[in-house]
């Protein structure tokens, strides 16, 4: 085990306490990541920064829950999974939609199908995706700018999932009832 503290807003570095703060203010709790991103507060504070830009990148909350679901399941993150399912809960976003990217199924609606297959494939090419990918996601009605804002979306998530892989970061009480495990999807694609 890595043996990453997760820190509170008494054991924080100081530069990192106010958004602690905030954070158990708002939410009624600390979660155990930011808890972690909190040994580098530049870290905890970029990763706050990248949610914000995200909200700002052209996406429904909706799809912004499909770009970062697909790509926490990928990344076989069992804290964001976990966390995610809370969030899409919290927002009442559609339970099926968010159930099928946790289980590795389709989405039933075409174009956020098209969406979760895309971000799959940035995630899983590493960003090498072909002109025909691009193609595909862009006759559902996507465009160049939601291309780079799955990219965005992903960034994000490359943070949060490798920092629990590394840390091995415990999942909060309040989003154990989402629970995940990478065997609870279908094959791959």
């Amino acid at each position: 085990m890595a043996d990453f503290k997760i820190h509170t807003t008494q054991s924080a570095p100081e530069a990192a306490r106010p958004t602690l703060e905030k954070s158990e203010k708002t939410l009624g709790f600390i979660p155990s990541l930011y808890g972690v991103f909190a040994e580098n507060p530049p870290v905890l504070d970029a990763y706050l920064a990248l949610g914000k830009f995200v909200d700002q990148a052209g996406f429904s909350k909706l799809e912004q829950q499909v770009v970062f679901m697909t790509a926490n399941v990928e990344n076989e993150c069992h804290f964001c999974v976990a966390a995610h399912t809370a969030i899409s809960k919290m927002q009442k976003l559609p339970d099926d939609v968010i159930n099928a990217i946790r289980d590795g199924e389709p989405i039933a609606d075409a174009r956020l199908e098209a969406l979760r297959v895309f971000t799959r494939k940035v995630v899983v090419e590493r960003g090498f995706v072909s002109d025909a990918d691009v193609e595909a996601f862009l006759n559902v009605g996507y465009t160049r700018t939601n291309v780079l804002g799955v990219i965005l979306g992903v960034s994000m998530k490359v943070l949060s999932n490798y920092t629990n892989h590394v840390a091995e970061t415990p999942v909060n009480e309040a989003f154990q009832p989402f629970t995940w495990t990478p065997s609870q999807r279908v094959a791959a694609e």
